[in-house]
């Protein structure tokens, strides 16, 4: 066999396998894809699709491939892509897009049921690249509007010249694109008598109205986004209230209601559920936190002192705790006749004790949870284990996630926002 014969074999194999890979659908790789546009103008179309980049998903099939579980068993599910945005030599740029799809799997003897991760099958990846083609196309219609149509020479007038002395016609110039809601306007404005427009200036218009309606609903206005990962999404606006799962940083949510302490927000379809206010990202025009002023709130550090500490048995029945030693911290107010010093007030001076007796808690080996106990006629306790402390400290639990996992007794006495939840 010669060169030139093993080169062509070697070229359609290479093309039957390019076509072939577009088709295979996008598993643990990332899907990719190239632009002409630069970097910039890609990462400014991609932000006009901040609500096609995470979601709740109606189901899972189609969108995830089959686990070791049948995919019946898997509830609540959700993605989360990533986007990737690289500079090319061409000057151009690569997108690459990777997808994560979590979903509740219910177990049916209750024993692992949980949150589980599974795989994408691609079509995640290939969709949001089908929509960023699209956006980057609309984009570039309205920086580049189409030409407007030259008029065809005139004809010249015949002459009995010979015609070998007759100057050659210039070739007509290829027609120009023009939309038929242009061509329609023109239409009826030259009916009218009046001058035709410069398309040009029409279609410009027409791209102007489509780019504003499209930037106006790529991105609702109502969103709350998730600060970090790892905070609790809870069935109701309480801190006893067991989380229904925690959400990912920059996870997005529609907020249908908001007070003091809480966000009501939509997790899918009916579904509800609520988020420390201080834990995600308000909206426009709304603060994250709704912190009294100075002359109005006292710190909470000038409120409280600490009266008594010793180390004992858990003086309770909570099973993580149950008949281990812990330290204990008793609590008392300043001034027992201040209103100040409520169950916001608490949590924050409570905050303030795990932070200072953490490095304490971790040398000793001996104690398995602090707790502190509030000696007033509206006190309390809360309890917390080492381990629960331990992933608070190192970032893996948000501030309302440590409160979850905290005991409370009476839990209506740190609850503040019983009153205010339905407003």
């Amino acid at each position: 066999m010669d060169q030139s014969r093993k080169i062509g074999i070697l070229l359609r194999v290479t093309l039957i396998a390019l076509c072939i890979a577009p088709c295979l659908p996008a598993q643990n790789s990332p899907a990719e894809k190239s632009f002409p546009q630069s970097k910039p103008a890609v990462e400014k179309a991609l932000k006009n699709l901040q609500s096609s980049l995470s979601g709740h998903l109606p189901t899972l099939d189609g969108f995830a491939q089959p686990s070791e579980h049948s995919l019946d068993r898997y509830q609540r599910a959700y993605y989360q892509t990533t986007v990737q945005v690289s500079s090319t030599p061409s000057g151009g740029s690569l997108v690459r897009v990777g997808a994560k799809v979590t979903a509740w799997y219910n177990d049916p003897s209750g024993s692992r049921s949980g949150y589980q991760v599974l795989t994408s099958n691609g079509r995640l990846e290939s969709d949001l690249l089908d929509e960023l083609t699209e956006q980057l196309g609309l984009a570039l219609a309205a920086a580049v509007p189409a030409k407007p149509s030259t008029a065809l020479p005139k004809k010249p007038a015949e002459s009995t010249a010979p015609t070998s002395n007759l100057p050659s016609a210039p070739a007509p110039p290829a027609p120009s694109f023009s939309t038929s809601a242009t061509q329609g306007l023109a239409a009826s404005i030259k009916s009218a008598g009046k001058p035709t427009p410069d398309p040009k200036s029409a279609l410009q218009t027409e791209a102007d109205n489509l780019s504003e309606v499209l930037k106006s609903q790529g991105h609702p206005k109502n969103l709350v986004a998730v600060k970090k990962s790892g905070t609790p999404v809870v069935a109701t606006a309480s801190l006893t209230a067991k989380p229904q799962f925690l959400a990912s940083m920059h996870d997005e949510f529609e907020m249908l209601d908001f007070n003091r302490d809480w966000v009501h927000i939509r997790i899918s379809g009916l579904s509800r559920g609520w988020i420390w206010r201080n834990s995600v990202e308000m909206p426009e025009g709304i603060a994250d936190t709704d912190v009294p002023t100075a002359s109005t709130q006292a710190p909470a550090a000038d409120l409280f002192r600490v009266s008594r500490e010793e180390t004992a048995p858990f003086p309770g029945d909570w099973v993580p705790l149950r008949g281990k030693n812990v330290k204990i911290i008793s609590v008392q107010k300043l001034d027992e006749t201040a209103k100040e010093g409520g169950p916001k007030e608490k949590l924050e001076f409570t905050k303030f004790l795990l932070d200072k007796n953490y490095a304490e808690l971790v040398k000793t080996q001996e104690l398995a949870g602090l707790v502190v106990i509030f000696d007033s006629a509206d006190g309390g306790m809360i309890a917390a284990t080492v381990p629960t402390l331990q992933q608070w400290r190192a970032g893996t639990l948000t501030d309302s996630a440590l409160w979850h996992k905290c005991f409370f007794d009476p839990p209506e006495t740190f609850d503040s926002t019983g009153s205010s939840a339905s407003q």
